[in-house]
């Protein structure tokens, strides 16, 4: 589970470096510019958020947790009930409650792959995108966007982002991947500009006392 956990949490996240759009649906792109253009005003972020995996054996599983952004530092805490993932910009350590393990690595600050620090700006570059009929989703409306890699050899085939037509905020992201499972993580809230403490972005061992610390750099 904390390979497919940290898969989606990955996927949350694409290529943050620039704001090229691929050719395509002129609606499309000036809907995402939009979506930018609200989370570029956040220099951090804090969101709770749900997570479904469906699998293609037909299982599925859930879990729900909270993200801490600085945008400006590339720092993030994503916390959930098995697993917390911590990153400095420079360390990240993913701690796996149940297996009471500690994994550090080195922090992956690359544009060219998914990782914490792009979560709201993943579909700025690297897709081909459509925009299709909107959705009503518990009395909101969604603008649906579905985004296609331009890089075939990525593992996975589609993501279709919804967001909401009032705020311009992501509502939900659902992954496709070429196995044929499938993630969708729901945003339940956002606060953004939020004072957050650099507490959030340390690893403290003394939290995690009869944890093995398994150093991967």
């Amino acid at each position: 589970m904390k390979k497919q956990l940290w898969f989606i949490v990955g996927l949350l996240l694409i290529i943050y470096s620039q704001n090229s759009y691929a050719q395509n649906d002129a609606a499309a792109k000036a809907l995402l510019t939009k979506v930018s253009q609200k989370y570029n005003t956040y220099k951090t972020i804090q969101a709770n958020f749900s997570l479904l995996i469906k699998q293609a054996n037909g299982g599925s599983h859930t879990d729900a947790g909270t993200l801490y952004l600085d945008k400006a530092n590339n720092k993030y805490q994503v916390n959930t009930k098995n697993q917390v993932l911590i990153s400095d910009a420079k360390t990240q350590w993913n701690i796996m409650k149940a297996e009471k393990e500690v994994e550090i690595s080195d922090a992956s600050n690359s544009t060219n792959e998914i990782n914490a620090t792009n979560i709201f700006s993943f579909y700025t570059t690297g897709f081909k995108y459509t925009l299709t009929n909107a959705e009503k989703v518990n009395g909101l409306t969604l603008n649906v966007v579905n985004l296609t890699p331009v890089d075939s050899k990525k593992n996975y085939s589609k993501i279709k982002l919804r967001i909401n037509k009032a705020t311009n905020l992501i509502y939900d992201t659902t992954i496709f991947d070429k196995s044929g499972n499938r993630y969708t993580y729901t945003l339940a809230s956002q606060q953004g500009n939020k004072a957050l403490s650099d507490n959030l972005f340390v690893f403290n061992k003394n939290d995690y006392k009869g944890f093995d610390i398994v150093d991967l750099r």
